[in-house]
């Protein structure tokens, strides 16, 4: 009777010792990350062979104390290693632990090295190899404190690695994990089962395994013990013949779809390598368009591992999935049950269904859940009656709001409009129409609200939008505002590289068009707020030399051009937006000398130009970093300033647009006069109907010389 130790991964310990003993095991005792039993030969192969949750099965050889370094070689250097295994066969060492004097795993496995080396020479004159690749021996020491633990590892490469599943998708599952969410699942093998996105087929695979009485073992071809010098091959051969031989037909349907034809491929060679490839049914589906494949009658098992991403930009594609994953499954599969394991507990609430059972379980690094259904037996109206819309006042509100302002839209000849402003403070996002794509920006919440709640009110946001306003997963983008310091402003978020064309206002009788990018940056090229300032200028500018200031992606420019102005000039510091602003400029016909671009710091431009303006538009950061004035710029502190500056610029008869976006900005009235200049706020002016809620989204005003 040998006693041995099973690893397998966190939280399946409990599955892993009722599996032992029903392989004959003894003494079964759970550890962390593992499971002590009891074996004699038999029961140890047939653990080997039948393990379906273990990662390894290691067979200690010594354990001792150790106080130096000294002490682990000694130690190791008694051990009778001629007896373990012989000196023509390779070995590695993994070695887990530190202590005060073995300071790093490295040198702790080099210590046993050279003591397993110098053994091996004293007693045959010969030195074994070490070998890091396909070694014939590996052993593991494990160190506590000063406590070493050395065994002899049975299994060779991770008893995860079956040995079918040579070809695999973006995320596999480890095989071992697989059979653990069969396991939980409680599927009976006489049930057919079906997993809508199936990937690599590895769930339906393992499942169609256990039904058949496969062993997870019986297409490995290499195991850690064959070079053991306790191995018993005659044994090993009788329990491998036995199992070959109980290898059970069975009946059970087995479906598998995916939306992938290359991954279903993948799928089927892996089924065929692991002995099921008959049994298995795998055809291309999306899982949106989900249907049942068996008789009204029939029920089943739906099992399946469902996509879930850590970036934002997934989510909206990843809710709206869930989303219809559960509307399907509601509707085609009364009275079947449901297991889905995911990364992502957030995403199986979209599927509005109450789990009976839930798990929890490791995917390498990630926390998991596993989560067990009953689907209720209803014909579609009630489904669809009974679902329930996540974030109802939200929904509720937004349904208003499209109704509202679609028409005006329409009326307005606007593509671009803003839905939906934190109208309900519960739910602080901003929503903008950009032709058939809707852009959702969320405002950073407080660091003292709990993520997890901040989370789940997001993903009920984006899946009433989703709803509302009838959208596929990639008309949604999602962004999230914070407060931008410095140059973050002008970082990239993507590289998609996704420009389009949007129209608003005529001018003239002539289009003005944009070109905008919802993914790329934080902002998409046009300042939805400032339209009607835009459609202003393009009403006053025919005729006159027009100054554009931080200018961004020069649509302002745009309008004045079209309004027929004698000559337009675009500053901005950001090489990107000039860029960008060229091509607007040329998507609208406006090109030749009279349009310049110029790249600068626009207040080192305003303290060194020397050229006049009949008409100047400036729309300033809230703050910024800067190379004069102290190195930053405050729109409330610096106003005068940038005034005086101004009026420098404009000629005597000339107009400033002056707009910001500073909540509660007030203009210094008495500093102003002193500089002879009056001003006329036009802030209510410059508000259309998408913006007549928030009156702070900017201020704006009309700037001239005192005398006139």
């Amino acid at each position: 009777m040998k006693t041995l130790f099973a690893s397998t991964s966190r939280g399946l310990e409990e599955l892993l010792k009722k599996e032992l003993e029903q392989t004959g095991a003894i003494n079964c005792k759970i550890a962390q990350g593992g499971v002590y039993f009891d074996a004699d030969d038999k029961t140890l192969y047939q653990s080997l062979l039948w393990s379906r949750l273990a990662s390894r099965i290691l067979l200690p050889i010594a354990e001792f104390d150790i106080y130096s370094d000294l002490d682990l070689y000694s130690c190791v250097f008694n051990i009778k290693w001629p007896d373990i295994f012989a000196v023509d066969n390779s070995f590695v060492i993994n070695f887990v632990g530190v202590n005060e004097f073995i300071r790093n795993s490295q040198y702790g496995a080099l210590k046993i090295k050279d003591a397993i080396v110098d053994h091996f020479l004293r007693h045959t004159n010969e030195r074994p190899n070490v070998a890091k690749q396909d070694p014939d021996i590996r052993l593991h020491a494990y160190l506590n404190k000063n406590r070493v633990t050395l065994s002899l590892d049975l299994s060779g490469n991770s008893l995860h690695e079956r040995g079918y599943r040579e070809q695999t998708g973006k995320a596999p599952l480890k095989e071992s994990l697989a059979a653990a969410i069969i396991m939980r699942s409680g599927w009976k093998i006489t049930e057919p089962l079906l997993d809508p996105m199936c990937g690599s087929g590895t769930l339906l695979i393992e499942a169609a395994m256990i039904a058949s009485q496969i062993p997870p073992g019986l297409h490995r071809k290499q195991w850690g013990f064959f070079a053991w010098k306790g191995f018993n091959p005659t044994l090993w051969n009788e329990l491998l013949f036995t199992a070959k031989h109980n290898v059970s037909k069975i009946n059970t349907p087995f479906i598998g779809y995916d939306n992938n034809a290359t991954v279903l491929e993948r799928a089927k060679q892996n089924a065929l390598q692991a002995g099921v490839g008959d049994l298995i049914t795998f055809s291309m589906q999306d899982v949106t368009q989900l249907t049942n494949p068996l008789p009204t009658e029939t029920v089943g098992m739906i099992i399946s591992n469902p996509p879930y991403g850590e970036r934002l930009e997934s989510e909206p594609a990843l809710i709206a999935l869930h989303t219809a994953l559960g509307r399907q499954i509601k509707q085609n599969f009364g009275g079947w049950r449901l297991s889905l394991f995911s990364g992502a507990p957030q995403l199986l609430d979209c599927l509005q269904m109450r789990a009976e059972r839930q798990f929890k379980a490791k995917n390498g690094p990630l926390d998991c859940i596993q989560k067990n259904y009953v689907i209720a037996k209803r014909n579609t109206e009630e489904a669809i009656t009974n679902s329930t819309m996540p974030a109802t006042d939200f929904a509720n509100r937004l349904r208003k709001n499209k109704q509202k302002l679609e028409k005006w839209a329409a009326q307005e000849r606007l593509e671009c409009y803003r839905l939906y402003d934190a109208d309900l403070p519960e739910y602080n996002v901003a929503i903008d129409c950009y032709k058939d794509k809707i852009v959702m920006q969320e405002y950073a919440a407080p660091k003292n609200i709990d993520p997890q709640k901040t989370r789940q009110r997001l993903f009920d946001i984006i899946n009433a939008t989703m709803s509302v306003l009838e959208l596929t997963a990639d008309q949604l983008v999602l962004k999230t505002r914070e407060k931008q310091k410095g140059k973050q402003q002008y970082q990239k978020l993507g590289q998609k590289q996704d420009y389009f064309l949007v129209h608003e206002y005529p001018i003239n009788q002539r289009k003005t068009t944009f070109w905008v990018n919802v993914t790329d940056y934080l902002d998409t090229g046009l300042f939805l707020d400032h339209r009607l300032a835009r459609k202003m200028i393009g009403e006053m500018s025919a005729g006159k030399d027009f100054l554009n200031l931080f200018a961004y992606t020069g649509s302002a420019t745009v309008y004045a051009g079209l309004g027929g102005a004698k000559s337009t000039t675009t500053v901005d510091m950001s090489r990107t937006y000039l860029e960008w602003a060229d091509r607007n400029l040329k998507q609208n016909g406006l090109t030749g000398k009279k349009h310049r671009l110029i790249q600068a710091d626009c207040l080192l431009y305003l303290s060194q130009a020397d050229e006049q303006f009949d008409l100047i538009f400036i729309d300033p950061p809230t703050f910024s970093n800067s190379k004069r004035m102290n190195d930053t710029f405050d729109v409330q502190r610096d106003h005068l300033k940038l005034m005086s500056d101004l009026k420098r610029l404009i000629r005597p008869n000339g107009t400033i647009i002056f707009s910001n976006n500073k909540r509660g900005f007030k203009m210094d009235s008495i500093g102003m006069q002193n500089l002879g200049l009056v001003y006329q706020e036009i802030t209510n002016k410059t508000l259309s109907l998408d913006f007549k809620r928030n009156k702070q989204i900017h201020c704006c005003f009309i700037i001239k010389h005192q005398s006139l």
